[in-house]
């Protein structure tokens, strides 16, 4: 479950990191008295959980009552990369020194819990890893140890976060190893501070936050129940719990429904690899029957996005033959708006594929590999793609004549 900045702010409290003084106003008026209550100047900021806020004009300053009602007004509404901005937090203005940037999330491949630190905060950390990857000083730590002052003493120093400041320094360092508390005794998979600033005076405090809890871990956090209500789900990811589905939503053409976690992050690799794009991470777990199948058919069809499907199973426990029988009937239930390439292998392989040959066509294709499986559903949508960009420019060029 993502959080909203400041729910994140409120939840880095709990450890004791510094933040700015603020509160939420879901109106203009509400704005006005969270201003005054905050102290001016102040920050008025959008709401949404993607990134760009400032760019698309979500990120305002005020130094009085008619600037935050003219930026409340203009804000509270607005269409941000695709999210309804309804919900403003209202902060105390910051001074800034110095921005930097520092995150805890879990290397999976490694088994350790990863810190990352740099001294250039405030822009993407995807684009200074790019342009200026020595610029982030990286940690593992083992999860039975946990980051310690020193270690965090030293990451600071190694970022080369207030180099002349020493009691900056330590103060970073401070907020490393809550930060990391928050992490691990918070159940979260992602603690992220962009800008964490130095002030004029010297001092450290985390002027954003980004949150992402482990729903795994729910069940020790009654107090989380009052946030699932407002997280963002777009139409997609609302339909796929509403229907038990593991599913994250991407900005790809090539829909993936896999069965497991594994399978469906190399499924996703894979397209990747062969030049394509998925439109999203789907695991329907180890029931592959019509059911699931044609829940996970409707999820996909909701996505204008998607131009094909690629459905790649490994009969385990679960043999092939069931699963092609369950295919066979969840496209009987579903109208698909998009070609089906499928991809099975596992116990009775060679019988789930001569059950699906009676029912191949264009708009359904059985190939033996992944790779080939990726590749043809990449063709696909590449193709279906391109038809639909030239129906619309033929249909703008029609509305202009």
């Amino acid at each position: 479950m993502d959080l909203f900045e400041y729910q994140g702010k409120q939840y880095f409290a709990r450890w004791g990191i510094p933040t700015s003084r603020g509160g939420v106003a879901d109106t203009v008026e509400e704005a006005v008295a969270r201003a005054e209550e905050a102290g001016y100047p102040v920050v008025v900021k959008a709401q949404v959980q993607v990134g760009g806020r400032g760019k698309a004009g979500g990120i305002k300053l005020a130094s009085g009552a008619d600037e935050v009602r003219s930026h409340a007004g203009a804000i509270l509404g607005m269409d941000i990369k695709g999210h309804r901005v309804r919900r403003l937090w209202i902060e105390h203005a910051s001074d800034i020194a110095e921005e930097y940037y520092a995150s805890l999330t879990l290397d999976r491949a490694a088994k350790l819990h990863l810190a990352m630190v740099s001294s250039k905060g405030g822009v993407e950390i995807e684009q200074v890893a790019e342009e200026d990857p020595a610029a982030i000083a990286r940690l593992h730590i083992d999860p039975v140890d946990g980051l310690s002052p020193d270690q965090a003493r030293r990451l600071v120093a190694e970022a080369g976060l207030a180099p002349s400041e020493p009691g900056a320094q330590e103060e970073a360092a401070q907020v490393l190893t809550r930060l990391y508390r928050c992490f691990v005794e918070g159940d979260a998979d992602l603690v992220e501070i962009n800008p964490l600033i130095l002030t004029p005076d010297g001092h450290i405090h985390a002027l954003d936050a980004k949150v992402t809890l482990d729903d795994n871990a729910a069940f020790r956090h009654p107090e989380w129940e009052e946030w699932k209500g407002s997280a963002e789900l777009d139409e997609r990811e609302r339909l796929a719990r509403e229907r038990g589905l593991n599913y994250i939503g991407l900005d790809g053409t090539v829909g993936i429904i896999a069965n497991g976690a594994g399978l469906a992050m190399s499924t996703c690799d894979v397209v990747n690899q062969v030049g394509g794009s998925p439109a999203n991470f789907l695991d329907i777990g180890g029931g592959a029957n019509a059911a699931v199948m044609a829940a996970a058919l409707e999820v996909i069809n909701t996505d204008p996005k998607v131009a094909a499907i690629l459905v790649n199973v490994f009969g385990g426990i679960t043999r092939v033959d069931e699963v092609a029988r369950g295919i066979v009937e969840a496209i009987s239930r579903v109208e698909l708006g998009s070609p089906l390439v499928l991809r099975l292998d596992g116990t009775n392989a060679e019988e789930g594929r001569r059950i699906l040959k009676e029912h191949e066509s264009e708009r359904l294709i059985v190939r033996p590999t992944m790779l080939e499986a990726a590749r043809t559903a990449v063709s696909l949508a590449g193709d279906r793609s391109r038809e639909r960009d030239g129906s619309q420019e033929e249909g703008t060029e029609g509305r202009s004549r």
